[in-house]
C-alpha cells in the first residue's frame, strides 16, 4: 500500500482549518481516508469559545478512530457518533444552536477486503480509480446547484441555507445531518487506488482547468500531493491581481490531498 497525505495552511497569519487522516485497523484489514475542510466564519461570531480548527481536529479524530474500529457501522452511524462527541465536547460552554457555530466539509472512504465505502457532506471530493484507470469523481454537488441569488457576495453563502433542505449540509452540532451525506459502495476488486481533496486543492480542476479529474487524479498520482498543492498555489499568486476567475474570494485556501493506492 502508498499512502500520501499534504495539508497546508493558505497563509502563515491563519490556521489550518483542514484535517485529513488516513487510519488503518490493528487487524491490518482495510483502512480509511477522512478530510475536512473547516468553514471560516464570517465576522459576527459563532456562539463557540473555540476555533474551527480545535473542532476540526476533534471531530476528525473521533471519526477517524470511529470507521477503523467499528468497520461494520455504515459510515453515516459514525459520522453521526463522531459529531455527538464534538457537541458533547463542549456543549456546557458554548451555544451549539448557533447558525455559524464551527463546521466542516466531509470526506470519507474506508476500504475492506470485499468493498469500498464512501461519505461526503458538502464540496470535499473522492476520487476512485479502477484497474483499467477509470477515475470517478465522488460528489455531493448541493452546493452547486444553488442559484447565485444564494450568494451574500463573492463567494459566502446566505447562512440560512445551510444545514436546511434546499440548500447544502456540514458536520456542525446536531448528529442528524449524517443522514443527509451522499453514501454509496463499491466493490474492492473494482478500486485500484483512490484520493481525498478540500475544494482548495480541487481548484486545480474547478477554478483553474488545469484538466478534468481523471488529469487531476493522474497528476497526483505521477507527482503527488504536494505536486499538486505546490501547483495550485503557483496559479494562485499569478491570478493574485487579475483574480479571473469568477467564485475566488480568497487568494489562498487551505489546500489537503490525501492518495492512497490500494
Amino acid at each position: 500500500m502508498r499512502t500520501e497525505l499534504v495539508s497546508e495552511p493558505g497563509g502563515r497569519a491563519y490556521p489550518n482549518e483542514d484535517f485529513a487522516s488516513i487510519g488503518l485497523p490493528a487487524s491490518g484489514q482495510g483502512g480509511s481516508l477522512v478530510v475536512l475542510d473547516g468553514v471560516t466564519p464570517p465576522r459576527g461570531g459563532t456562539g463557540c469559545l473555540h476555533s474551527v480548527p480545535w473542532y476540526t481536529a476533534r471531530l476528525g479524530g473521533a471519526l477517524t478512530e470511529l470507521t477503523v474500529s467499528l468497520m461494520d457501522v455504515p459510515l453515516s452511524d459514525a459520522l453521526a457518533r463522531a459529531i455527538a462527541r464534538t457537541s458533547e465536547a463542549h456543549a456546557a460552554t458554548c451555544d451549539l444552536s448557533h447558525p455559524r457555530t464551527p463546521q466542516a466539509t466531509v470526506a470519507v472512504a474506508r476500504w475492506s477486503p470485499d468493498r469500498v465505502e464512501y461519505l461526503l457532506l458538502s464540496d470535499a471530493a473522492l476520487l476512485l480509480q479502477s484497474p483499467d484507470g477509470v477515475v470517478t469523481p465522488l460528489l455531493d454537488d448541493r452546493l452547486s446547484r444553488l442559484p447565485r441569488s444564494a450568494l451574500v457576495s463573492d463567494t459566502v453563502i446566505d447562512a440560512t441555507l445551510r444545514n436546511k433542505e434546499g440548500g447544502f449540509f456540514t458536520a456542525a452540532a446536531d448528529p442528524a445531518v449524517a443522514a443527509r451525506a451522499v453514501t454509496g459502495a463499491v466493490p474492492r476488486a473494482e478500486v485500484r487506488a483512490l484520493a481525498g481533496l478540500t475544494d482548495g486543492a480541487t481548484r486545480w480542476t474547478e477554478k483553474f482547468r488545469e484538466g478534468d479529474w481523471t488529469d487531476l487524479f493522474t497528476f497526483v498520482r505521477k507527482e503527488g500531493p504536494r505536486s499538486l498543492v505546490d501547483r495550485v498555489r503557483a496559479l494562485e499568486r499569478a491570478d493574485a491581481e487579475e483574480r479571473a476567475f469568477l467564485g475566488r474570494a480568497k487568494t489562498h485556501d487551505d489546500a489537503t490531498a490525501v492518495y492512497v493506492e490500494l
